[in-house]
């Protein structure tokens, strides 16, 4: 008889005395090495836990990195277009500037080439200066007119400092009993000085006609259309003309100035002599610029038979223009036109004395 049998149980029934062996050692293990067992164990499922949450940690760092490199290499790429574009601004503006330096340049050089030609122009007409300043705030050079049927003064004036050339009223005051020429000058410590603005009694005091500007700060103001106003900017420069309103004056940036009538040149051209003014012969104080901004004072005699009968003002006009004179205007004349010069009034006032005047021109030296 035949008998069959299946090798797995008889193969557990073999390894059953070890396992009961192995179980009966582990009864008789020291608990405390059960228990490093069990640490050991739970140890091992921590550490397990652990890596799994650093190898976590690690792919997220990973994609931070990912993203950071992603950020630095836009930002590379836009402080390149930063640095081109900065680059290109920078050589616009090196070409721009070295463009305006060429065109100061030029105008420098013009003003020179002008200069030259005044001084060119004066000596031919006038002979040489009779005086001459070269001061820190001012170059000042004095010709004597000696013209058929009139004398007088000039002066030639090249600012090296705006603030050396000043409206000032007498006594700085808008109303006053006037001052001279020769009193304003001296008192200022000017070297150069003539008749400004004119004036009208009032009340018993002199006050100025039309709008008077000094220091930038307007003394009094009239929009009366038949005056022109004769006034400096903050640039030095000679301005003036028809004024009606406080906001025109304003945008003329005048620092100083007064009125009188009428305007003589503009642009080179002439202006108008109202019909009242045509063709009469006075004693004239005029201002006016050259085309390189130098400014002139002149001062004509009149009204003094075998000295100098005066000058209209259309004569005016001719020998402007033949000065080569771009824009002027009449100033106060009469008896009021003075010319002082070096600690002296040179011209022969009409009145045989200086009269006193509101408002005077002053340069210091």
């Amino acid at each position: 008889m035949r008998y069959s049998y299946d090798w797995r149980i008889i193969f557990i029934l073999l390894l059953t005395p070890f396992y009961g062996l192995f179980l009966v050692c582990m009864l008789q293990w020291p608990p405390a090495l059960l228990g490093e067992i069990d640490s050991l164990v739970l140890q091992e499922g921590a550490w397990q836990a652990g890596a799994e949450q650093i190898a976590g940690e690690l792919l997220h760092l990973k994609d931070s990195a990912r993203e950071a490199r992603l950020t630095a290499e836009d930002s590379y790429r836009l402080m390149s277009m930063i640095r081109r574009e900065a680059h290109q601004e920078l050589l616009a503006y090196e070409e721009q500037h070295d463009r305006l330096q060429g065109l100061v340049e030029a105008s420098g050089e013009q003003k020179k080439v002008f200069g030259d030609l005044i001084e060119l122009v004066l000596a031919n007409l006038l002979g040489d200066p009779i005086g001459q300043t070269f001061g820190k705030n001012a170059t000042i050079k004095v010709y004597s007119l000696q013209e058929a049927g009139y004398r007088g003064c000039m002066a030639k004036v090249r600012l090296h400092n705006l603030e050396a050339l000043r409206v000032v009223l007498a006594g700085d005051q808008v109303r006053s009993k006037g001052e001279t020429t020769a009193a304003a000058a001296k008192r200022t410590g000017a070297v150069l000085a003539v008749n400004a603005g004119g004036h009208f009694a009032h009340e018993g005091a002199l006050v100025p006609l039309g709008t008077t500007v000094v220091d930038g700060e307007i003394m009094n103001f009239s929009g009366a259309s038949d005056l022109s106003f004769v006034g400096f900017n903050r640039s030095g420069q000679l301005v003036g003309g028809e004024i009606n309103t406080r906001e025109q004056l304003q945008a003329m940036d005048v620092l100083h100035g007064a009125s009188f009538l009428p305007t003589l040149l503009r642009g080179g051209k002439k202006q108008a002599i109202p019909a009242d003014w045509a063709n009469t012969r006075q004693p004239r104080t005029l201002v006016g610029h050259f085309e390189n901004g130098d400014l002139l004072f002149i001062v004509i005699d009149g009204r003094r038979e075998g000295w100098s009968v005066g000058v209209t003002l259309e004569e005016a006009q001719e020998k402007l223009l033949e000065f080569k004179v771009r824009d002027a205007y009449n100033l106060d004349g009469g008896g009021s036109s003075t010319f002082y010069y070096g600690g002296k009034v040179l011209n022969r006032p009409s009145d045989g004395v200086e009269r006193r005047v509101v408002t005077n021109i002053v340069v210091l030296p």
